[in-house]
């Protein structure tokens, strides 16, 4: 008995999932860009960095909490008072271990509201806390 082998067409190149992957793609690059931008408080000037200081990298998942000239202390772009301050890093804390932190502090603001703050996450169980700068400017001649 002879059998008849039916050869099958050669698969061809889909498009519909090539196109699926592409927007998933576009959308986390454009969420995670969004994201990145959000915490930055604008009206905040920050001190410059001495010459020869290497920059940190920042990492995934930090936090930054922006303390303005007058006090204010904001995170996810809400003033916050320390106690609810203490709060969310206590939440953040218990969630991960080792929560980084980025203080961006203006230049004109009082120690003691810097020391507040550090001493709230300290409190919360946060230690892993670093400070953003600027690199100095060139001077020009």
């Amino acid at each position: 008995m002879k059998f008849k082998r039916k050869e099958l067409d050669p698969a061809g190149f889909q498009m519909a999932p090539m196109i699926d992957i592409v927007f998933l793609l576009l959308s986390f690059f454009i969420i995670t860009w969004k994201w990145s931008n959000d915490e930055t408080e604008l009206d905040i000037s920050l001190p410059t960095t001495a010459e020869g200081a290497e920059a940190i990298r920042t990492s995934a998942g930090e936090k930054i909490i922006n303390i303005r000239e007058d006090g204010t202390v904001i995170v996810d772009k809400k003033p916050l008072t320390l106690d609810e301050l203490y709060e969310k890093m206590k939440n953040l804390a218990a969630l991960y271990k080792n929560q980084p932190i980025r203080l961006r502090v203006d230049r004109k603001t009082e120690s003691q509201h810097l020391i507040d703050v550090i001493s709230t996450c300290n409190k919360a169980g946060i230690w892993n806390v670093s400070f953003v700068t600027l690199k100095p400017q060139p001077e020009e001649n």
